[in-house]
């Protein structure tokens, strides 16, 4: 812009009688609150447009992406950079003879414009980002630890930009200052370095993504992920409490995922019941009668006494005694009956592993374990069918002449 307008006031006021340095000083301040009144006006009127063209532009299209512009502010700041690129026009005629206070008000404007670009990449990257949580396929992916590495990198870069302008240097001598502070900068960002590597390597592994449910007993976190960011992870537990984990967390300590059980068949299911030893017994020849009143194992009981008693008349045995030759036991049949209860559960998945084992005795007891998955994976439901299944077998005992082991009351001590 050509300087000698800037001096048309101030020619005129050296004609009125105005001393030399008054009528600069008033120059400046007249041009000074005119450019910045020009600007202001500039980026109301482009604000304008921007706004229109926006609403315009957001009723013809069919993606949202739009309106996630208009939300961030994208238009807003977008309308910031005209008034600025027309004040360093303006500014060397405004300040034509104040050399130092031009050089140091384009240094303030350069300031500006790198934090306005910083702020409008944010925003532009916040818009993207709350666009692809909206794509079915990218709803559960750590955008934010995305976003937040890529504006660590963009403020670093700034905040050593305006070092460089205020010092009238190269970023690269600042590098190399830099070198020499390193040992305090890794100190200083020992959180955040380790939050980047944790969340970089989160990303790669997929160990963690958002909606999964995980239970992280170190820290009380047991629900859901709702947020994961670089520093960060979210967990909203069952009771609607939130707890925070820290994202390098996630790799240095052991913590269970259950997105394996959301994708598979069913929901696993693995308790005991304690059976108490001296219940424990062979069936007689009448028990067994008794028992084929059973529908469940009316079948098994016909063909399993019948090879029972094939193998006892072949080899002689002696069965004035029990113990002699092979016998039914009634944990035995329990467990057999367990098998086709379940088996014939509607709520069971009978794809996967279905089985009624035995551990090592306790001095409580027999456990009898049940491993078994349920098909319905919800917990409401899970909860509902694991206790209706215990609920069954805990009744089904006595026909069994079995007992649940439980600690004497004083009720018990007394009779």
């Amino acid at each position: 812009m050509d300087t000698k307008y800037g001096h048309i006031l101030y020619d005129y006021l050296l004609k009125m009688g105005l001393e030399e340095t008054s009528a600069s000083y008033v120059n400046l301040f007249v041009l000074l609150v005119g450019s910045i009144a020009i600007s202001g006006l500039l980026d109301f009127i482009i604000w304008k447009i921007l706004r229109t063209l926006s609403v315009r532009l957001a009723r013809r299209t069919a993606t949202n992406f739009d309106n996630f512009l208009v939300a961030h502010k994208v238009p807003r700041y977008i309308a910031h950079v005209f008034p600025l690129l027309l004040l360093f026009e303006l500014f060397p005629v405004v300040f034509m003879d104040f050399e130092y206070g031009g050089a140091l008000a384009l240094k303030a404007l350069m300031i500006l414009g790198v934090l306005l670009a910083l702020v409008l990449v944010k925003s532009l990257l916040s818009s993207t980002k709350d666009y692809l949580k909206t794509l079915p396929h990218l709803r559960d992916k750590p955008l934010d630890s995305y976003i937040q590495v890529f504006m660590i990198f963009a403020w670093a870069g700034g905040i050593l930009t305006i070092f460089a302008i205020i010092t009238d240097t190269t970023i690269w001598k600042f590098f190399t200052a830099l070198g020499a502070a390193s040992a305090v900068i890794l100190l200083i960002f020992k959180d955040s370095i380790l939050g980047l590597v944790a969340s970089i390597q989160v990303s790669i592994n997929d160990m963690v993504r958002i909606g999964d449910w995980i239970t992280f007993e170190k820290y009380g976190a047991d629900g859901d992920v709702i947020e994961i960011t670089l520093a960060t992870v979210k967990v909203q537990n069952f009771d609607k409490t939130i707890t925070t984990i820290p994202t390098y967390a996630l790799i240095s300590d052991s913590f269970k995922n259950w997105r394996g059980m959301q994708k598979s068949g069913g929901r696993r299911i693995k308790r005991a019941l304690i059976v108490r030893q001296k219940s424990v017994k062979f069936l007689s020849p009448e028990d067994v009668e008794s028992l084929k009143k059973i529908e469940l194992i009316a079948q098994y009981l016909e063909n399993r006494s019948k090879k029972i008693a094939t193998f006892n008349q072949e080899r002689g045995v002696n069965k004035s005694l029990s113990i002699n030759g092979r016998n039914l036991t009634n944990l035995g049949v329990f467990r057999k009956y367990i098998e086709n209860y379940l088996e014939n559960h509607s709520a069971i998945n009978k794809d996967m592993t279905l089985m009624i084992r035995q551990l090592s005795p306790t001095p409580q007891g027999i456990p009898l374990e049940i491993y078994t998955f349920s098909s319905d994976k919800r917990w409401e439901n899970y909860e509902y069918i694991m206790a209706d299944i215990f609920d069954h077998l805990l009744a089904a005992l006595p026909y069994f002449e079995l007992e649940i082991f439980e600690l004497p009351t004083s009720l018990e001590a007394v009779t």
